[in-house]
């Protein structure tokens, strides 16, 4: 609090000071540097009227930069922030400070911030980052379900206040954008970023991603507690050929606007201020050069006023040399460009662009204009620094309730065969095993701590197996091993099985298989000697074709990918909370019915989309 204080103090100085200085003794005129007027550091004086203010007194390079996003990774030293005149910074997956702490965190984005103020004009920085379920990058904060699950819940009071929790734990941390929520209608479960979707149902998905927005921008973005939210990915990234990530969605203009493109008009409505284009294609043109979507529909019929960004080095994946991408891009309407580290060509591209009349200079004032409105409703220039106050917020036991909440509602109940479920308390032999029982990495998935998220312990959060601890009587005893329960009475075997960590093409899948370790463990459970009922816990971001090993399982839970707080699953196995949980998806019966979503002709999963058990 008290370095919040003085750093809020000495911009309040700088800014003061130069006032004064200009009020006294005019603007200054060496070297080009000229600042005509001091109007846009008001307060009090209306957005467009500070944005214009601003804008007018801008360099090309002050332009170009604010259009420059970094990963703070690439940085060639702190100093380039004030000589290229940086007006973004970005965290990607795993991108943190060398401790990883809230506080480190803080004073990483503050020193960042002191540098922009440095700059002639003293434009703040904004900072984005992928929390994508909670402050997923920051050690100790507390991770959510995924997408997916909490599309299961179709709980939107519930999605809204997930989202606000979030905002607070980002914006303690200095951060003041996210790149999120993930709008995407996934039709494919084949595809690495199936989880990152609510649904495959676009009205299931409109809904749930409006309250997210709303959740993370609150009623007034000057709020120290709301971030910037950014809808991604503009557009049918989840509608490509066979699931392939940054693939191509072949389909028609009418499919594209009834499935893809539905989402984001309840998205613009509920106020989105970013959106980012998708790596991938329609019909053979990239998104990010896609003009008529960009700029026809996303801004001419749907009335999105924010600004847009790329994403990850998108650019360079449009025709021609670097130069007649980054032209395309920007020109497409791109308004800034996540480049994220050859920053140094990519501003040297953007400055020749327009000396030479590629790219005019009127869309670069457009571009610049649409940052600054939402730096200026973000209330950066007042208040540039991290909120300190609300770093008590991350990891709090408040927000953690909110994610065993979301987990036990969460929770897809597929099978209960004689009412095994739920559970006695005072159960006397319980076997649990899987390699996914105690494994806080692996029930977080991707985007954990770092970008593909990794098995053990990664983050302080509750196992399935500890919540399980915590629910049972004295009188029950858990076994973690068949081999340890040999001769015992067992009453029930629980098998926690799943898919690795993973995120984005790493996680692209043809097959979806269960590996043959987890096949095994519930193979074995069906087959033991005990004859006790087998409960089987998925923990995957999507369907896998496991129809035998359902066939097999007395009761089938969908966990999906539920975060720090498995207490939520355990409080469904013990009946602590009647399973709620709906399908988001459609869940095959084997590879062969893939893709398979609700409407196909021919329509018979396994379990049809909305399908879902209780007590």
């Amino acid at each position: 609090m008290i370095k919040r204080i003085k750093r809020s103090l000495l911009l309040v100085a700088i800014l003061g000071l130069t006032a004064l200085f200009f009020a006294c003794v005019g603007p200054e005129t060496s070297n080009g540097n000229e600042v005509t007027s001091v109007l846009y550091q008001s307060a009090n004086t209306p957005i467009p009227d500070r944005v214009n203010d601003l804008v007018s007194q801008m360099t090309l390079e002050e332009k170009v930069g604010q259009m420059t996003q970094v990963d703070r990774q690439f940085l060639v030293s702190e100093n380039h922030i004030k000589k290229y005149f940086l007006g973004s910074l970005l965290s990607g997956g795993g991108s943190a400070p060398s401790v990883n702490t809230p506080e480190s965190w803080a004073d990483m984005t503050d020193g960042y911030q002191e540098k922009a103020l440095e700059t002639r004009l003293s434009i703040p920085l904004i900072y984005g980052i992928d929390a994508v379920h909670g402050h997923n990058n920051v050690y100790g904060a507390t991770v959510f379900p995924h997408n997916i699950g909490l599309g299961a819940t179709g709980d939107e009071d519930l999605i809204y206040r997930i989202a606000a929790a979030t905002a607070e734990e980002v914006r303690a941390t200095g951060i003041d954008w996210n790149f999120g929520p993930c709008i995407t209608v996934p039709q494919d479960e084949r595809w690495g970023r199936h989880y990152e979707g609510f649904g495959e149902e676009p009205q299931l998905v409109s809904r749930l991603g409006a309250a997210a927005i709303t959740g993370y921008q609150g009623e007034n973005l000057s709020d120290s507690t709301t971030i910037l939210a950014g809808a991604k990915h503009f557009l049918a990234d989840g509608g490509t050929e066979g699931g392939r990530d940054r693939g191509d969605a072949k389909i028609s203009e009418e499919e594209l606007r009834r499935i893809h493109l539905f989402p984001y008009y309840a998205a613009i409505e509920a106020g989105a201020g970013n959106v980012m284009a998708s790596f991938s294609s329609w019909n053979g043109e990239q998104m990010h050069g896609n003009k008529y979507l960009l700029q026809d529909v996303l801004r001419g019929e749907l009335g999105f006023d924010g600004f847009t960004v790329s994403d990850w080095a998108a650019l360079t994946l449009l025709p021609g040399n670097y130069d007649q991408q980054v032209a395309l891009g920007i020109n497409a309407g791109i308004d800034m460009v996540m480049v994220p580290d050859d920053y140094i060509r990519f501003i040297q591209s953007m400055i020749r662009n327009v000396e030479d009349g590629n790219i005019p200079v009127e869309r670069i004032d457009e571009a610049v204009s649409n940052i600054l409105v939402k730096k200026f409703e973000l209330g950066l220039f007042e208040d540039p620094f991290a909120p300190r106050d609300l770093l008590e917020t991350v990891g709090s036991d408040a927000h953690r309730a909110i994610g065993r909440e979301a987990v036990a509602k969460s929770q897809v109940l597929l099978k209960n065969e004689g009412s095994i479920l739920p559970l006695s308390n005072d159960i006397k032999n319980l076997v649990v095993i899987g390699s996914l029982s105690d494994n806080i990495g692996a029930q977080c998935g991707g985007w954990t701590i770092s970008w593909q998220g990794s098995s053990g312990d990664i983050t302080p959060g509750t196992s399935v197996l500890d919540g399980i601890k915590e629910l049972v009587g004295e009188n029950t005893t858990i076994y973690t091993s068949l081999d340890d329960a040999s001769g015992v009475d067992i009453d029930a075997i629980i098998c926690v099985v799943g898919e690795r960590p993973y995120a984005e093409m790493q996680g692209d899948n043809s097959k979806l298989e269960l590996a043959f370790a987890h096949k095994n463990f519930i193979e074995e459970a069906s087959n033991h000697s005990s004859g006790a009922p087998v409960i089987t816990l998925l923990i995957s971001g999507r369907p896998l074709m496991m129809t035998p090993q359902i066939e097999m399982s007395d009761a089938f839970i969908a966990s999906w990918l539920p975060g720090t707080e498995g207490g939520g699953v355990a409080d469904v196995l013990f009946g602590d909370y009647n399973p709620t949980g709906k399908l988001p998806v459609s869940w095959p019966r084997d590879i062969s019915q893939v893709p398979v979503n609700v409407g196909d002709e021919n329509y018979d999963p396994l379990y049809p989309f909305g399908f879902g058990l209780s007590y």
